[in-house]
């Protein structure tokens, strides 16, 4: 029998890890012998080493996920769960609290102190979950000191302003940043909105007042409006964290946010852009756990899907994803891209900029100031020995024509198009310059898609289609068919409507088509090709999403034109 493997020590597994040498930490051992501290403490104020490195190492060698706490965001509501004495006893910090699993999630500089663990479930119910993540002990100390006994929520923060009990213009003073209470509005503004699922947040100045809008479900709602006396300080803040330059308020800027929002990572792209009123704010939340949907959870028909499948297993060639902006093109390709992701094939993206980071891919961001755009960053990837390439858009003749290229010359290639339809993105690349004798035979397919809103469960009401209805859904006068239509409760906000899915149509280029289009078609023969060989068009996807009853007609005549079905 073998020996069982003893478990190494703290010191070993970081010497292991490169961050001390075997000196350092007999020095560190030999200290720790004249007091009681534990030795990472020790580590750091001997000044060997930072308490954030140790804890990445702990945690990358334990297999446990660590967090940074300076860039935590925390849920006011679970703050409230656990009281400031009991953290700082056990040295603890609550996160996040999923309710639906009803795990809590808490940062813990011991994530093996059962004793603390078994504590706070005692203390909150037998039935819950704790979910410990790795934290420094002093960041959990300064984490306590700086979240309990502060405002959290945006509705008790600017009741703080407004009271005049915080001199809310003043950003800087020598007290602890996290005092300001416009440090806190702005926290609490970006963590209200990753609550409410949002996919944007805009900062509107008008004349008087600061419009705050989320997009909901790809609809803009209004959230809040604040006196215009606001803007200025939070508009600062917003620069401060994202990276942008404070001074400058006359160009357009752009910069980037990551947080850490209920015990998850959250990043955010910030735009600013002048306007007549004063720099309009818009930042676009990039949540990962959303971002990678498995491919037959993406709401394909199952027709469709296997369509997908079969495009996919080509060896070589471009495969495009169309629609406008906000359309979920992206989410569509990373889940493409997880399905064939495996250790047998070389994956590489070239984006702007990498959204959501994967395991196993090599993904590359452009950037013009290093002379990185996307034909350029084509050419080199061809030289790393790529399978399967995934550039991020096509916007010109150049990235065109290198994408194509890569397509010829035995490589698969992932891309985005902004065209309103599949057969429409033909056209598109043959304007933008493409001989039709380098389109015919390299394009795979084509996804045209859009995102549509779902019924909320809670409200929907079940209804029987009017004439018109009935038309559009091309049934029989004698068919009984029971529709939905949108409700109203406290759930979907009054809207009727709690999140999205997508409805496609995926065009399949055969030697049919390829014909068609080396001998420049018009677009009407080649619609009429496609429709005889199988091609169904987005309105029939969206009509199927309806008589399923996951939406109504008016949500899909919103998205589709649905005009030519009268």
């Amino acid at each position: 029998m073998s020996a069982v493997q003893k478990p190494k020590r703290i010191g070993d597994l970081l010497i292991d890890k490169g961050v001390l040498t075997p000196d350092q930490l007999g020095i560190a051992l030999t200290e720790q012998k004249r007091s009681s501290d534990p030795l990472g403490k020790i580590i750091v104020q001997m000044g060997f080493a930072t308490e954030a490195v140790i804890r990445d190492a702990l945690g990358e060698a334990l297999g446990q996920a660590s967090v940074d706490l300076s860039k935590v965001v925390v849920d006011s509501e679970v703050l409230q769960l656990v009281g400031k004495e009991i953290a700082r006893r056990f040295r603890i910090l609550p996160l996040s609290m999923d309710r639906q699993k009803n795990t809590l999630t808490v940062a813990m500089s011991d994530t093996f102190n059962v004793v603390a663990i078994d504590q706070l479930r005692a203390l909150l119910g037998g039935d819950l979950e704790i979910a410990p993540i790795l934290a420094g002990e002093s960041e959990i100390e300064n984490a306590i000191d700086q979240f309990y006994g502060f405002e959290l929520s945006v509705d008790g923060i600017l009741r703080e302003i407004e009271t005049g009990q915080a001199d809310y213009q003043q950003l800087q003073t020598e007290a602890d940043e996290y005092s300001q209470p416009l440090v806190r509005l702005v926290d609490a503004l970006l963590s209200d909105a990753v609550k409410k699922g949002a996919s944007d947040i805009h900062f509107e100045p008008e004349i008087g007042f600061l419009r705050i809008r989320y997009r909901i479900d790809g609809v803009l709602r209004q959230i809040r409006s604040l006196h215009k006396n606001y803007w200025s300080a939070i508009a600062v803040r917003l620069k401060v964290i994202s990276g942008m330059n404070i001074a400058e308020t006359r160009a357009p800027q752009d910069g980037h946010i990551s947080l850490t929002l209920f015990g998850r990572p959250i990043d955010f792209r910030v735009s600013a852009q002048p306007t007549t009123h004063g720099e309009n704010i818009v930042l676009r939340v990039l949540d990962r756990n959303k971002g990678i949907v498995a491919l037959d959870r993406l709401g394909l028909s199952d027709e469709a899907l296997t369509t997908l499948r079969l495009m996919m297993a080509r060896p070589e060639g471009i495969l495009l994803v169309t629609g406008p902006t906000g359309s979920g093109k992206t989410t569509t390709l990373y889940s493409m891209l997880n399905y064939v992701n495996s250790e047998s094939v070389n994956i590489m993206t070239l984006e702007d900029p990498v959204e959501y980071p994967m395991p196993m891919i090599r993904q590359t961001s452009v950037n013009t100031a290093a002379k990185l755009d996307f034909a350029s960053g084509i050419r080199s990837m061809l030289l790393q020995d790529p399978d399967i390439i995934l550039v991020g858009e096509i916007r010109d003749e150049d990235t065109a024509d290198m994408a194509l290229r890569a397509a010829m010359t035995g490589h698969q290639v992932y891309s985005t198009l902004h065209t309103n339809s599949a057969i429409g993105s033909i056209a598109r690349l043959l304007d933008l310059g493409i001989v039709p004798d380098v389109l015919a035979g390299n394009i795979i397919g084509i996804v045209a898609q859009r995102l549509i809103r779902k019924l909320c469960p809670h409200c929907r009401q079940t209804d029987a289609p009017n004439e018109l209805e009935q038309h559009l859904l091309g049934l029989n006068e004698d068919e009984a068919v029971i529709i939905h239509r949108a409700g109203s409760c406290d759930h979907c906000h009054h809207t009727g409507y709690k999140g999205r899915i997508a409805i496609t149509e995926l065009l399949k280029v055969d030697a049919g088509m390829d014909d068609l289009i080396a001998r420049r078609a018009s677009r009407r023969e080649i619609s009429d090709y496609a429709l005889a060989n199988g091609f169904k068009p987005i309105s029939n996807d969206g009509l199927r999403r309806v008589l399923d009853g996951s939406t109504t007609l008016e949500e899909v005549s919103r998205v589709v034109d649905l005009t030519d079905r009268l």
